[in-house]
């Protein structure tokens, strides 16, 4: 994700991530680039997780424990709207999409990444852990169904695509290799994910939908 979001990311930016929780991507964008950050999250659990660690760290940021579709955010706001696992728990995606493109200022922008199950990744979660899959939205896990989630009115371009090295954190290894097998693969997974010098489209583990606001759109 530091690898997604760093080129879309500048100095003192308005930045809000939806799904916050447990805080520590939004950490590290307030962090680094000394972002406005404002995080929002439906788990009262995870924003209390997630206060904890920016006290614990002294960032300042806005944590707000709402239902993205009732929002106290006000529209138009942000320069960078971005979330992480989120909108694949949706039957009808298109609802969420389109809180991330309102909550975008004219002219900026929505990330919206997502774990991509339309591959290998799923091939494999189906076979260590079927129930975990289940519970995602798998008929929107392609390009093309990415791209037509977007809201036309509001939308001035909008790009998706595989991105990230390969991973292990998205398959359920311990559902079928015992702790420390599974935990030597995962690891050994990563390893190999750190080292991997570009991506390879087979292998990433997200599919990423870029949408830029269209700077007329009113807010």
């Amino acid at each position: 994700m530091q690898r997604l979001l760093r080129p879309h990311l500048r100095r003192k930016m308005r930045v809000l991530e939806i799904g916050c929780a447990p805080g520590k991507i939004l950490a590290w964008v307030a962090a680094t680039f000394q972002a406005e950050a404002t995080g929002v999250d439906y788990s009262e659990r995870g924003i209390e997780w997630s206060r904890t660690l920016f006290d614990h760290l002294g960032i300042p940021a806005d944590l707000r424990c709402e239902d993205v579709f009732r929002t106290t955010l006000l529209p138009g706001t942000f320069d960078l709207v971005y979330s992480s696992g989120v909108i694949e728990h949706f039957e009808d995606a298109r609802p969420i999409v389109r809180s991330h493109v309102a909550l975008t200022r004219p002219g900026g922008k929505a990330l919206i990444a997502l774990p991509d199950y339309g591959g290998i990744y799923g091939r494999l979660q189906r076979w260590f852990d079927p129930a975990n899959l289940a519970i995602h939205n798998l008929e929107i896990m392609s390009p093309e169904a990415l791209r037509a989630l977007a809201p036309q009115d509001l939308a001035a371009t909008v790009r998706s695509y595989s991105a990230g090295r390969v991973s292990p954190w998205q398959i359920s290894l311990n559902r079928r290799l015992p702790g420390s097998i599974g935990r030597a693969a995962a690891y050994a997974l990563n390893v190999a994910g750190l080292l991997q010098p570009v991506d390879i489209t087979s292998l990433c583990p997200l599919l990423v939908l870029e949408i830029t606001r269209n700077p007329e759109s009113p807010c």
